[in-house]
Parts: C-alpha cells; sequence; structure tokens
C-alpha cells in the first residue's frame, strides 16, 4: 500500500483514547499505568484519612527506599526538607538574632542620627566651626551694608554740593 513519499516514524502511528473509550474500560492505555493510577488514589485516600495514616505513610515510604539508601544514613543538610512551622507554633517572645552586617547597618544609622542631633544643637566641633564662619560672615556682610550706606550718604552730600 502507498503512502506517498515519505515514511512513517519507525514507532508507528500514535492512538489516543476517546472519552467513551476511557469510560467503557476498553482503552488500550498500558495496564501499569491502571495500577500506578490505583496505587495513587489508595495513598490519597489514606491522606484524608487523618494522621494517623500519616505515620504509617512515612512508614512505608522508609521501605520502598531503593539499594542501600534504608541501610545508610546521609547527614546531608541539602537532603533534609525544611520543616514547615505551624503558625501555632510560632514563638512569638523569641526574637531573631541580627548578622552581623545587619547589626553594623543599625549601628551606623544610630550614630548618624545622634551625630545630626549634636549638630542641630551645635555641640559638636563641625557645628562650632560652622557657626563661626557663619557669624564672621555675617559680620562682614554687616561692614559692607554700612559702607555702602556711608558711600551711598558721601555721593549724596557731593551731589548736593554741585547743585549749591
Amino acid at each position: 500500500m502507498g503512502r506517498g513519499k515519505f515514511k512513517g516514524k519507525p514507532t508507528g502511528h500514535r492512538q489516543f483514547s476517546t472519552p467513551e473509550e476511557m469510560l467503557a474500560g476498553t482503552s488500550t492505555r498500558p495496564r501499569t499505568f491502571r495500577r500506578e493510577e490505583a496505587e495513587y488514589e489508595k495513598e490519597h485516600d489514606k491522606e484524608e484519612s487523618g494522621e494517623d495514616s500519616e505515620q504509617e505513610s512515612d512508614d512505608e515510604l522508609d521501605q520502598k527506599r531503593k539499594g542501600t539508601q534504608g541501610l545508610i544514613q546521609i547527614e546531608n543538610p541539602n537532603l533534609v526538607k525544611p520543616k514547615n512551622v505551624k503558625a501555632r507554633d510560632i514563638d512569638i517572645g523569641k526574637t531573631t538574632e541580627l548578622s552581623r552586617r545587619e547589626r553594623e547597618e543599625l549601628e551606623k544609622q544610630r550614630a548618624h542620627e545622634r551625630y545630626m542631633r549634636l549638630q542641630e544643637q551645635g555641640k559638636t566641633e563641625q557645628a562650632r566651626k560652622d557657626l563661626e564662619r557663619l557669624n564672621l560672615i555675617r559680620q562682614q556682610r554687616a561692614e559692607a551694608a554700612k559702607k555702602r550706606e556711608e558711600e551711598k550718604a558721601a555721593k549724596e552730600q557731593k551731589k548736593a554740593e554741585a547743585r549749591k
């Protein structure tokens, strides 16, 4: 029988089950899949039944380990699953320790705030120097303003004398 120019793949044509075949149970899927599906449903039912089944399922998991995994206990921290802490088990009074970097950052911020408060009050060396400079500049500006007033008054006097 001619198929045309191209041959099909050697794995053959895939066949998918229709919903009607699946309901009727005449599906052509492998029997191992049905077994796995049944096992999954049993495990799922056990999990719903209660906490007692959790202990049993843990024992089953220990028995199902392949090879030497059941014989050797490994202390690899990467393999340990993190424990889920429930909200009711959390100790509210317990404070977490800050890391070195976080502690240093907080100390730095507090020192800066303290310095800025002292700066505003004028108690630091830098603040004193700034205030001295400010007073000096105010004096210079006051002297310059007096000088300008005197010069202005002198010009007005010259103009008044020139008019006479």
